[in-house]
């Protein structure tokens, strides 16, 4: 009897197994829930399309730099209609900006405390409240058997959480589904100032962990919304047109004395 006839997968391809087996040179498709993040070039490169709800996504920046509401609100403003609670936010939210952008007033609770005991009980209470959309949470010190609590909480309440943690904490284990970095494109270099204005309107994204292969390439977002970049453009316009005027009237007194 031939080996085939025993085992009849024995010759069969990957392209056969089951849909639910992830395979590990592909993007998981895993059934759990997504929410698109609003932007889609980011969306192609996250397992399912967008971020997971019911997991954790830690997100790295370098110290003093706050870029998580540029990458997160798209989302955080389609998530639903209940509470989007902060935890240990480093400023106060500015509600008319982030209800100009679609997340409203009423529905952010900012808990402040900068004891790091608290904002881990905090977060996890948060997590298994019935209400809550989504949960933000700043944890510079958190550790990884800390994280995994957190991580079980969302995954046991199908809860969206965003752990904020400073960009060190790169080589430190994490539990966490999704892990990236964030920052300005062309951040610290030397730009000439009509460089450094364009990238500052786009952020640069760089996943460092997802269920699928590495992303060798960084991503580079629109840092702002369509609106708000069509009118620093006009600006930017204007602003040059009446440089332009002023010189050419410069020019001219010039030329007649």
């Amino acid at each position: 009897m031939s080996a085939s006839a025993i085992n009849p997968t024995v010759h069969l391809g990957l392209e056969s197994i089951h849909a639910d087996v992830w395979h590990a040179d592909a993007l998981a498709r895993a059934p759990a829930r997504v929410l698109a993040t609003g932007d889609a070039l980011l969306n192609a490169e996250l397992p399912g399309g967008g971020w997971p709800v019911g997991a954790l996504t830690e997100i790295l920046q370098a110290p003093g730099v706050h870029n998580e509401w540029r990458l997160l609100l798209p989302a955080l403003a389609h998530s639903g209609q209940g509470p989007v609670v902060l935890v240990g936010a480093p400023h106060v939210p500015f509600a008319p900006a982030l209800a100009a952008q679609g997340l409203l007033t009423p529905r952010l609770l900012w808990v402040n405390t900068p004891l790091p005991p608290t904002r881990l009980w905090a977060t996890e209470q948060a997590l298994r409240c019935a209400e809550v959309d989504a949960v933000l949470a700043w944890l510079p010190q958190a550790r990884a058997d800390q994280l995994r609590r957190l991580q079980m909480a969302a995954a046991e309440h199908g809860k969206l959480l965003f752990v904020i943690r400073p960009a060190h904490a790169l080589h430190d284990a994490s539990p966490a589904v999704l892990r990236m970095w964030i920052g300005l494109q062309g951040q610290g270099s030397t730009a000439s100032p009509a460089g450094a204005s364009g990238a500052a309107d786009r952020l640069e994204v760089q996943i460092l962990k997802r269920r699928g292969p590495p992303l060798a390439h960084a991503l580079h977002l629109q840092a702002c919304s369509s609106r708000l970049s069509i009118l620093l453009a006009t600006q930017r316009l204007t602003a040059g047109a009446h440089f332009n005027a002023d010189s050419h009237a410069l020019d001219r007194a010039a030329a007649a004395a």
